[in-house]
């Protein structure tokens, strides 16, 4: 974005934040900013800086300018060529959400080996999703999981089944988060 369509651009958000529901004119940011500021600079040198005819604001200018506004003095120069505000990312962003969501839960599980480590799997596996719709199918057919483990971790079988012995399953609660 050049430096004129920021000034053009804070004039708009200026304007909605003073309640004009309008961008506020070149004059009414001359005016504002002699009475607020006790500063002065001329509409007729905020208008070339706006056209473009002035692309460089004296460092006084874009203090000045930057006090009004109430933004960083950096923001008052032409974005390089190519410059992007939005991130980018070639993964679906929802997708990034889930594993750092994963990836924070076993650090916070980090005194659970096992736990934080499947937590670190599940968020590294290219398709986190997935996985956790196949895991929300299996925990719906309570045998099978029971099942699962006896053929894929015969050793811990015996342990949780003796652990989880007269626990009931629970149910879903109302209000209960789902995402």
């Amino acid at each position: 974005m050049k430096l004129g369509e920021k000034i053009r651009y804070l004039r708009s958000v200026e304007g909605t934040v003073r309640g004009l529901n309008r961008e506020m004119t070149q004059l009414e940011v001359v005016r504002a900013i002699r009475k607020e500021l006790d500063r002065s600079i001329s509409q007729s040198y905020l208008s070339q800086i706006e056209n473009g005819v002035r692309p460089h604001l004296t460092n006084s200018t874009r203090m000045l300018l930057a006090r009004f506004f109430k933004v960083h003095p950096g923001y008052l120069v032409d974005d390089p060529a190519g410059f992007h505000t939005e991130l980018t990312s070639h993964l679906p962003a929802s997708e990034d959400r889930l594993d750092l969501w994963l990836i924070d839960g076993a650090e916070r599980f980090r005194r659970d080996a096992e736990v934080s480590g499947s937590l670190l799997k599940l968020a590294k596996y290219r398709d986190t999703r997935r996985c956790l719709i196949l895991i929300s199918a299996i925990l719906e057919t309570p045998e099978l999981l029971d099942r699962l483990l006896q053929v894929l971790r015969p050793d811990q079988s015996r342990q949780f089944a003796l652990a989880t012995a007269g626990r009931q399953r629970k149910a879903p609660t109302k209000g209960a988060i789902e995402s």
